[in-house]
């Protein structure tokens, strides 16, 4: 049902919205004109309340146009916490479509909300500069352009971290033996798990690239007596980990490093971990990054990768949202690329396992500690950064939901003369 009150052929935003819609709405929306549009007993609203979300929208059309509004607080979405709008959001991704208008129609929105609005106003101060903008911090996957992406992502704050992280830290998929583990357990067992499968014993050297706040060093140190260095580029996740270190008295086996995978000239190391980072670095990059753990592994030595996937090997950039809000420059691709790498990279493949459905049980949780930590979410970070984090994490849990995306453990080895010390059947399941 549409409300709104038309003397001439003037529409009103409810009624452009309907022009654009392939379907009716499944929620309802309201705007600050007094129009209105869909089930008037939907348990969710979408409000637009000024003209600048109404600017939003229409010079971004699609994901950046409304999250721009979204953050901004023009555009308000009433019935889910901001923290966790998964409920919302699930059924707008299941029900909303559009349709391309007609030019006589595309005239009609335009003289009826008027040439002004199609006149872009600045982004909410949360947005990184686009693509072709950031060629000032040199080159895609540059050093300094890694750096600055890494930075704006994981340099947030370590205390919000805290809160939506949880104790562990760990800002990657958990691992969930059962749906009722909790958060810290399932991330305990992650990181045991990539344990098992590196085969890790008192005394080898493990080398955790782009290792976050240290997850795994501590526990490869604490649990396997491992000599274990991480690297990362965010500054601040290198000085929570340090400090970490310290306090859980493993500074003589774990060492965790503010500095770029590119720059470790150590060599001979018995396993690498990559939890995380390969959706950093590029998809052309993949075979100069598993060349390079090659070239840092000792003979028969391990490899486990860790990463977000696509569910097919069809390349396609990132959504604008995401890579102007969330992972500037981020980049995913399916897990046969990267099999495929890391076998030309001279590596044999061992095991692949597909945790998806781990990851989407994650981000539940991820959303909880949000919501229940709101108030000092926000005051740490503002409101902006905050429903950021809410949006992406919800949206996120829902494309691992509908297989949009995966996660992938690829366990390789370095073989040499056909050796690879791999058993005849995996320990690590056990």
């Amino acid at each position: 049902m549409t409300t709104h009150t038309q003397t001439s052929d003037r529409l009103s935003i409810a009624d452009a919205l309907n022009l654009l819609m392939a379907h009716p709405l499944p929620l309802r929306f309201t705007a600050f004109d007094g129009s209105a549009s869909g089930p008037e007993d939907s348990p969710y609203r979408l409000h637009l309340a000024t003209e600048r979300g109404l600017t939003y929208l229409l010079t971004a059309p699609g994901d950046l146009g409304f999250g721009r509004a979204y953050v901004a607080g023009d555009l308000e979405l009433h019935g889910v916490h901001p923290g966790d709008p998964y409920e919302a959001l699930k059924l707008v991704q299941s029900h909303l479509s559009f349709r391309r208008p007609t030019p006589a129609e595309v005239a009609r929105i335009v003289r009826s909300l008027g040439l002004s609005r199609l006149r872009p106003v600045a982004p909410p101060p949360q947005e990184a500069p686009s693509r072709l903008r950031r060629v000032v911090d040199g080159v895609r996957h540059s050093l300094g352009r890694d750096a600055e992406a890494i930075h704006y992502h994981y340099d947030v704050s370590n205390a919000f971290y805290e809160m939506v992280l949880g104790p562990s830290m760990a800002y990657t998929c958990a691992v969930f033996p059962t749906a009722e583990t909790s958060l810290e357990d399932a991330q305990a067992e992650k990181f045991d798990l990539v344990a098992r499968k590196l085969d890790l014993k008192p005394g080898q050297r493990l080398l955790d690239l782009g290792c976050g706040w240290g997850g795994m060093v501590r526990h490869a140190a604490r649990e396997y007596g491992v000599h274990a260095l991480g690297v990362t580029l965010s500054r601040e996740q290198a000085t929570w980990a340090q400090r970490a270190i310290k306090e859980e008295g493993l500074d003589h086996l774990a060492e965790v490093r503010h500095m770029d995978y590119r720059h470790v000239e150590e060599t001979g190391f018995d396993a690498i971990s990559s939890i995380g980072l390969t959706e950093h670095i590029g998809v052309k990059n993949y075979p100069a990054y598993f060349a390079f753990i090659e070239d840092r592994l000792k003979p028969q030595g391990r490899l486990l990768n860790h990463c977000i996937t696509r569910h097919d090997n069809v390349y396609r950039p990132t959504g604008a949202f995401l890579d102007r809000y969330v992972f500037p420059d981020g980049e995913l691709i399916g897990s046969g690329r990267i099999i495929a790498d890391v076998q030309d990279a001279g590596l044999e493949v061992q095991h692949e396992e597909n945790l998806r459905p781990h990851y989407a049980l994650t981000l539940k949780h991820w959303c909880q500690n949000l919501v229940d930590n709101w108030d000092a979410c926000v005051a740490e970070v503002g409101e902006g950064t905050a429903r950021v984090w809410g949006l992406y994490m919800a949206g996120s849990r829902i494309g691992f939901e509908r297989n949009d995306t995966q996660l992938h453990h690829v366990l390789a080895t370095k073989t040499v003369d056909g050796v690879s010390d791999y058993p005849l059947r995996p320990t690590w399941r056990v």
